[in-house]
């Protein structure tokens, strides 16, 4: 087994950590407190490449495989996870769908626009009634005199006020749970279509988050992305790409929380010398960076396998379960580590610890990425 990344896949990574050491950090702050979408920074990811990730060159894109495109997400998680959080949605959700699932005209219209970073773009399958269970969805759609008419709402979509572009999922038949469910891209001004309120958030104040809206909203007939009635299907497979990305977030946020609790941990002092030098401080941080290790190790092969084209959904909730875990894990030892020092807002992990949580319920819940698990080595269908 070969464990090295390649020169570029070393490259790769070195960009998104400079970028990530001269733009976010402490500079993100600011954003977080006033739970302000951070649009001059996420706007500098298009001209490196990071929103056409995804995207082939021949649609503007970088072209990258997922090792490359997993590496980008951690330094960005590291260095701020609601800019890691903004991007990969941008990529593994919006996008790639498009890219994965599109006409050829689909592909010639919108990803040029998306991998530029001329907009940003957002995917609606959760709804207020439909998170876990995704197949209960009750947003509608139907044909009307060669216009798709929507109607319904999604819940908790990232980039959902800041994006132009939309892939939505809406019911087209009567056919019960998944079968009748079709997809569509929506474009910011069609008539119906809009966005609610951004919504006050526990962690991750400076990303997107807010309620779609489709108050009869009318689509061309020729949006329609791919056949009718795999919209679920499609939805599902995009989800595998969704959550290695999003164990690449908890990657990067653990990581972040191991890397502010050594820098505490060398500066402060207790009983004549710093806490580094307390076994059993040292014992914690060793476990936290055994575990952070294990939780890439996991998501570079999910990554991996989805690059050769080999089943990737089992490695992919088992990374996405374990990392996830070890951000929320790494988090609170790291506020621990800080003492007092960690619950106010001067310092970082408070805002990591914030952040950490959200690993652990998008993309599929704890629960659900066991259930997961459990049915491929039980092997139920």
């Amino acid at each position: 087994m070969d464990f090295d990344l390649t020169p570029e896949q070393q490259q790769i990574r070195d960009v998104a950590r400079e970028f990530a050491r001269a733009e976010l950090g402490d500079r993100i702050a600011p954003f977080d407190e006033r739970h302000e979408f951070p649009h001059e920074i996420v706007t500098k990811l298009g001209p490196l490449g990071f929103l056409g990730a995804l995207v082939g060159e021949e649609f503007g894109g970088a072209g990258l495989d997922y090792v490359s495109y997993a590496l980008i997400v951690e330094e960005l998680c590291r260095g701020d996870a609601s800019i890691g959080i903004t991007m990969w949605a941008h990529n593994s959700l919006c996008t790639d769908h498009i890219a994965t699932f599109g006409s050829s005209e689909q592909k010639r219209k919108y990803l040029p626009p998306l991998a530029s970073g001329q907009v940003l773009g957002a995917w609606g399958l959760t709804e207020p009634g439909s998170g876990s269970d995704a197949a209960a969805l009750a947003t509608r759609a139907e044909l009307r005199d060669g216009e798709w008419v929507l109607n319904g709402s999604k819940a908790f979509i990232t980039n959902a006020s800041v994006a132009s572009t939309v892939v939505v999922m809406a019911r087209t038949g009567p056919e019960r749970r998944s079968k009748g469910i079709s997809t569509f891209i929506l474009e910011k001004g069609m008539p119906g279509f809009s966005s609610g309120k951004p919504y006050r958030k526990l962690g991750l104040h400076a990303s997107n988050t807010a309620e779609l809206i489709l108050e009869g909203a009318r689509v061309p007939e020729a949006n329609l992305l791919g056949e009718r009635g795999t919209g679920f299907e499609q939805a599902m497979k995009v989800l595998e790409g969704g959550r290695i990305a999003m164990a690449a977030m908890g990657v990067g946020i653990a990581q972040a929380a191991v890397d502010q609790a050594v820098k505490y941990m060398k500066q402060r002092t207790a009983f004549g010398k710093t806490l580094a030098e307390f076994n059993g401080l040292q014992g914690m941080i060793a476990d936290l960076a055994t575990e952070v290790e294990v939780a890439r190790l996991l998501t570079l092969r999910a990554a991996y396998l989805k690059d050769t084209g080999r089943p990737a959904m089992h490695a992919a909730a088992m990374a996405k379960l374990f990392a996830s875990e070890a951000a929320m894990k790494a988090a609170t030892k790291a506020v621990q580590i800080h003492g007092g020092a960690g619950y106010i807002t001067e310092f970082p992990v408070e805002r990591i610890f914030r952040d950490a949580k959200l690993t652990e319920i998008g993309e599929g819940t704890s629960e659900i990425q066991r259930m997961l698990i459990a049915r491929e080595i039980l092997q139920l269908t």
